[in-house]
């Protein structure tokens, strides 16, 4: 599985949270981590994980429940397309919005009521592009009733065909307007997606028979 881009630094991460006081305790957790995670841009709107130093930040933790607003998974949607890694942190602890996040790409979910221990190894689990299944999350997935089949979102079933047919990732990028850092995001996040749904796909041979079996793609087309 797909690692972080090594910039020689600590992981950066973009903080958004509309409670000055939630972020006052990540960044105490943060400081105790067993890897140095550095908070780069923090506060109650979408605009801080766009914008400079946030808008480069290797991990957006992002509460769905922003003011008065209702959940912001439009936001999370925007997020994921551009390539974001987004740990979804909130106070939010249903199954349907947990596997709603998943399927739009977050990378992982953990509940506010779950605390520090846990945020931490999913922000360090996003950075390094890692499946990670904190305790609500993991009965999320435990007790869905639905298809094993993953949720994977147009852009994500793109870039896998593309993969698919084309000889290297480079090729991919250049086909599809993007780097190949963010066709790395979205692979990876595809294979979080299958490992969640507890049918690993680790080697693109693996990936490749999975999306066979789902009729992602047709053998013929390969």
């Amino acid at each position: 599985m797909g690692q972080r881009e090594d910039h020689g630094g600590p992981i950066t991460v973009a903080l958004i949270d509309d409670h000055p006081a939630v972020l006052d305790g990540i960044r105490h957790w943060y400081a105790s981590a067993p890897q140095p995670i550095e908070v780069v841009a923090a506060g109650p709107g979408l605009r801080t994980a766009w914008v400079e130093p946030g808008g480069s930040a290797d991990v957006v933790v992002l509460d769905l429940q922003l003011g008065a607003q209702g959940p912001v998974f439009a936001d999370l949607v925007r997020l994921v397309d551009a390539g974001r890694r987004v740990v979804v942190y909130t106070m939010r602890d249903d199954d349907r919005t947990m596997l709603h996040c998943l399927d739009i790409g977050a990378a992982t979910f953990v509940t506010k009521a779950e605390g520090g221990d846990h945020l931490v190894e999913a922000t360090l689990a996003a950075a390094q592009n890692r499946p990670c299944t904190p305790p609500a999350l993991a009965g999320a997935i435990g007790s869905n009733a639905r298809s094993s089949r993953p949720h994977l979102s147009a852009r994500e079933q793109e870039v896998l065909v593309e993969w698919f047919q084309s000889e290297s990732k480079v090729l991919v990028a250049e086909q599809l307007g993007l780097s190949v850092r963010t066709v790395n995001t979205y692979l990876d996040r595809v294979r979080i997606k299958y490992a969640n749904a507890g049918r690993s796909a680790g080697t693109k041979a693996a990936l490749v028979a999975r999306a066979i079996q789902d009729g992602l793609v047709d053998v013929e087309e390969l």
